[in-house]
């Protein structure tokens, strides 16, 4: 049960985000120009939650085609200042507008002729106002009930900068084989950079043919542990028996011992290239809701059989 406090917190965020989205103009739009076309790092930079915000916008540029750091604006003023080049891309967070860290860089982003993007609560902040360009996540109040933790300001400051990495990946066309390259570890990026060849069982398979009695087959099925049989001739798939067709042959009361593997096979099974990605051959299993796709070359040769569960 949600306690009325929990109710507020959800609604003030749904206020904010459809504040957020129609208060979107032509300064986004602007923005995202001037991002796409810098040839350095974007450098963001925020204080406090601000910059707890501003290294995930970092990360997730970086991981979508947009190469971006962060920037402590302490650490700055001692030295770091140093990562931002002229003509450069600043982005700066600052729900008040008036951050005294970040305000203090202003001068020397400006002897550094950078753009300067602003991401703020108060357009008429003096953040806003030196910016070239300034982003309003500006909100009616806070979820937190007394109005003070950030809370909603967060949640729109991150949704714009989600929004800019959406809107650049758009821009320059970022592909998911794009995504498995700055993703190398880690399931995800397995996932992304196998080819079927990498996963596909190849060795053992439960090869039948046409004239082999159900028994057999379901024998050499489960065997192989695979769920299914392929039927051959040569080598070369004729069709492919499933659990699912043995259970649809129990209710229909079939004579497991005298069927033919030949009567009983879908001759018109899923096949994929051993070549296809793997993510390829994971959106035709779930697009058919199966479960396994027979793997041949262009001549129908059975390769192996790749599986998702």
């Amino acid at each position: 049960m949600l306690t009325p406090d929990i109710q507020n917190m959800f609604a003030s965020y749904r206020a904010a985000l459809s504040k957020l989205e129609d208060g979107l103009d032509s300064r986004f739009d602007e923005a995202v120009s001037v991002i796409s076309n810098t040839a350095q790092h974007v450098i963001i930079c925020g204080m406090g939650k601000s910059g707890l915000v501003g290294r995930k916008i970092a990360a997730t540029f970086s991981s979508t085609g947009t190469a971006a750091l962060f920037l402590h604006p302490a650490e700055a003023i001692h030295g770091d200042l140093g990562m931002v080049r002229e003509k450069s891309v600043v982005l700066l967070i600052s729900n008040s507008g008036e951050t005294e860290e970040v305000i203090k860089l202003l001068p020397a982003f400006k002897r550094l002729d950078v753009k300067i993007i602003a991401i703020v609560g108060s357009l008429d902040s003096t953040l806003a106002k030196v910016s070239d360009i300034a982003l309003d996540v500006s909100i009616d109040r806070e979820a937190c009930p007394l109005n003070l933790a950030p809370t909603t300001s967060t949640l729109t400051t991150l949704v714009m900068g989600d929004a800019l990495a959406i809107a650049l990946m758009s821009r320059s066309g970022f592909k998911p084989e794009d995504f498995a390259a700055n993703h190398p570890g880690g399931m995800l990026g397995m996932r992304l950079l196998s080819r079927v060849k990498d996963r596909m069982s190849g060795r053992d398979l439960p090869l039948v043919d046409a004239n082999m009695s159900m028994s057999e087959v379901i024998v050499i099925m489960t065997e192989a542990r695979l769920g299914l049989a392929l039927v051959q001739e040569d080598n070369k798939l004729q069709g492919i028996i499933t659990d699912g067709d043995l259970r649809r042959m129990l209710v229909m009361g079939t004579n497991l011992s005298s069927a033919k593997a030949g009567s009983v096979m879908n001759t018109s099974p899923l096949t994929i290239s051993e070549d296809e990605m793997m993510v390829a051959a994971e959106e035709k299993m779930l697009e058919a809701r199966v479960q396994s796709l027979v793997v041949v070359d262009d001549n129908g040769f059975i390769n192996g059989v790749v599986q998702i569960y």
